[in-house]
């Protein structure tokens, strides 16, 4: 009896759609007050003055906030990535400390009532002065003062790869395509905006927080607070959407606290939508520029891949684009560099896919175009330039990108496409298909895993671990593990989780979180299983008393010999007839090394059939095709689910979204969903999805690498290549609005 790998339902479903699930938003606690933050209205200055006056007259306020009287941070945390195990602050600068302003929505007060309504009214009548400077706000502000990125992730990842010579290689080349990409911003838009709650007890608080890992919110919380981490605990039921705003910890959870301790009362601080914009990082504005050198045969000699983007002034922070590029296909020479410009914006931050999702653009792209050069099939110049081994010659822990090449070429109908551009019409229709390959790295940054399984004597099982319910199902994927592990039905389970006084694991972001909780919480249960059989053959009265370990096997809740199946017994009886109440077992898992000595890549292979109107501009996606091999799937329907939600993203990043920053003012130009332009039902295309299961015992017990990224790497190219088809025109810039796609067209 296995529950993995089978399409069962989500454990959590009755209750989203019943309104049972409680958010953040939903916690109500006695007393509560509520926090709500005054931006700055400049991007570059300070605080000339700040008067409180008619906001402290409004009714109902309890207490403001501002640089003049808000605590002093104990010790702010470098910048570091969630998963790491450590304090992740969003960005290594806290806000109201001094009077300096770095960027346009940075708080500067802080209002608190016991309304909403009421701290938001008053929270307009704050009266704040600036001395205003100009703003360094896009890349052609700063380029003058661009620099080399010696590291990223708080030092965790070098901003150079070099390998070769690329430059001579580069020069050799029988064949050079050169292109350079200009991107647009882009923000997380969760459908829940973050929430935060705090409540102190004494000198104990505690935190509700919409976020990706309660572990990382109690070690910034306790850091920045400088009081212990066993004074501060974590809980978050259910997350309404993250994409990564949510991996890291930005000032509004800390103020939260800190507001709540002024007031002597529960404080929620609930940030807008337009205070979404500014608060909780973004994916930068960047350009990336692309070189490959190849033989006339089609074969790779050299890459060389560029990106230059804006970070804050105080974070040497770029989202890694080039992991891709320096390992998808093999070439012995190869430079990937980051460079960066301080500029007047908060830290940018992780984006569904970071780094990848735009790098593999540049790559996905350009390899588009050299297939043109050549006269070569797009899927076999992919599959002849892909390497059996990553660059340090290690081959992969599983691979399957050609797999996927080929199975999406046959499920697409590849074979039937006339590859000469603007051939395909259908009225004012140009139609077009495009591919692209895509590749996400295996990441292990993270400390231990933990998980604890319990099972009573009336064999109800409880298995806990401190990971967070985001949208991803979870609950359900490990409750099928530890059914799995242990031997017994999933009805008889209850998974806990979200909540930091439970078994530690970290924050589940880079599309670790099946891998890491999977692991651990299959240890657990497999522990747990193997006490049990210990307690029947170790006990007289046991049928099974003295048979070894090895010859029990368990399934539905019972203990049977393999040698005879007739001769057996449940949990609950070894338990009862042992005068136990119950069990429990805590499983540990310990990652791999950081420098594994394996290729570490979930791989994948993108199809897209868009419709480009010849007048208007405008592109359709038809259709669209995703086939990825990411180990071994333990819910293909949860599965599914997400890889489809990363396509749609990546056409969404194609061809909707992007929002432009005012140079004069350092101020963000679209701060709503009404008009930053995400994709709609009307724009959702066909979509399939398909798996190529790979044997992985590299990445974790159950070789589980995780869908939550892949799947939006190379869908915007694969969107963008079948624009190229259809209308003969290599668009380098996103997102494809109408107007750059009608400069574009013939005629």
């Amino acid at each position: 009896m296995s529950f993995l790998g089978k399409p069962v339902n989500r454990v959590d479903g009755p209750e989203k759609v019943t309104g049972g699930a409680r958010y953040t938003g939903d916690i109500v606690l006695r007393g509560l007050a509520h926090a709500v933050i005054v931006r700055a209205a400049v991007a570059n200055g300070r605080v000339l003055s700040i008067d409180t006056s008619a906001a402290e007259a409004a009714g109902g306020v309890l207490g403001i906030m501002t640089h003049e009287n808000t605590p002093k941070v104990a010790n702010q945390p470098r910048l570091i990535p969630s998963l790491a195990g450590q304090p992740a602050p969003g960005e290594s600068f806290f806000p109201m400390q001094d009077d300096v302003v770095h960027y346009w929505g940075q708080p500067v007060a802080v209002v608190v009532g016991d309304t909403l309504e009421g701290a938001t009214h008053a929270a307009a009548l704050v009266d704040v002065t600036y001395d205003v400077g100009v703003p360094v706000a896009t890349i052609e502000d700063g380029r003058a003062g661009a620099y080399e990125a010696k590291t990223l992730f708080g030092g965790l990842m070098p901003g150079r790869d070099e390998r070769g010579d690329v430059e001579s290689a580069l020069s050799d080349a029988e064949v050079r395509v050169e292109l350079r990409y200009h991107y647009a911003a882009n923000h997380h838009n969760p459908i829940e905006p973050s929430v935060t709650t705090a409540q102190w007890d004494g000198d104990r608080l505690t935190i509700y927080d919409s976020t990706m890992g309660v572990r990382a919110t109690q070690l910034t919380v306790a850091q920045l607070l400088g009081i212990p981490l066993s004074d501060v605990r974590v809980i978050t039921h259910f997350v309404g959407g993250a994409f990564g705003s949510k991996a890291m910890v930005w000032p509004h959870v800390t103020l939260a606290a800190m507001a709540a301790r002024q007031v002597g009362r529960p404080v929620r601080l609930a940030l807008t939508r337009a205070q979404s914009f500014t608060s909780m990082g973004l994916r930068e504005e960047q350009e990336q520029s692309m070189t490959l050198g190849a033989r006339r045969d089609g074969h790779l000699t050299a890459i060389k891949h560029e990106k230059l983007s804006v970070t804050s002034p105080f974070d040497d922070w770029a989202e890694p684009a080039t992991g891709g590029s320096s390992q998808v296909y093999g070439t012995e020479h190869y430079l990937g560099v980051h460079h960066l410009i301080r500029g007047n914006t908060m830290t940018p931050t992780f984006t569904r896919a970071p780094g990848e999702s735009l790098g593999s653009f540049s790559l996905e792209c350009a390899m588009d175009a050299l297939a043109y050069e050549l006269d070569l099939d797009p899927v076999e110049l992919r599959i002849m330039n892909h390497p059996p081994v990553d660059p340090h010659g290690n081959a992969w822990s599983s691979d399957g990108l050609a797999e996927c090449l080929r199975l999406g070429a046959d499920r697409f109908g590849w074979a039937d496409r006339d590859m000469t551009p603007g051939t395909r019409r259908e009225g004012n229709w140009l139609v077009g298909t495009g591919v692209a390959a895509a590749g996400y790295p295996v990441a292990f940054m993270m400390p231990v895993q933990h998980a604890r399984a319990r099972i009573f004597h009336d064999g109800s099982v409880i298995v806990q671990t401190s990971t967070q319910e985001f949208g991803t199902g979870v609950a359900t994927s490990m409750s099928q593990v530890a059914a799995d592990g242990l031997g017994v039905e999933m009805d008889v389970i209850r998974f806990e989780l979200g909540d930091t006084d439970l078994p530690n694991t970290s924050s589940a972001v880079g599309s670790m979180g099946a891998t890491m909780v999977s692991s651990a919480v299959h240890n657990a249960a497999t522990t747990l299983r193997n006490d049990l059989v210990a307690l029947a053959v170790n006990d007289d009265a046991s049928p099974l008393h003295g048979l070894s370990p090895g010859s029990v096997r368990v399934g539905d809740g019972r203990m049977v010999s393999t040698l005879d199946p007739s001769i057996g017994e449940s949990y609950a009886d070894a338990l009862q007839r042992n005068r136990l109440l119950d069990m429990e077992a805590l499983g540990s898992w310990t990652p791999p090394p950081f420098d594994t000595p394996h290729g570490l890549l979930t791989f994948g292979a993108q199809f897209a059939e868009v419709a480009v109107d010849a007048e208007l501009g405008l592109v359709r996606t038809r259709r669209m095709l995703g086939v990825f091999a990411p180990g071994r799937v333990l819910n293909p329907k949860l599965a599914r689910s997400q890889l489809m939600g990363g396509m749609l993203w990546g056409m969404q990043q194609a061809t909707h979204e992007g929002n432009r920053i005012d140079r004069q003012s350092g101020r963000w130009a679209l701060n709503s969903l009404g008009e930053y332009l995400v994709a709609v039902h009307a724009d959702v295309p066909d979509v399939q999805v398909e798996f190529v299961e790979e044997d992985d015992d590299v990445v974790g017990p159950l070789g589980v690498k995780g869908v939550g990224e892949v799947g939006q790497v190379g869908a915007a190219a694969a969107v963008a290549n079948a624009v190229f088809h259809a209308t003969g025109h290599r668009f380098t810039e996103l997102p494809l609005a109408p107007e750059l796609v009608m400069s574009g067209l013939p005629g």
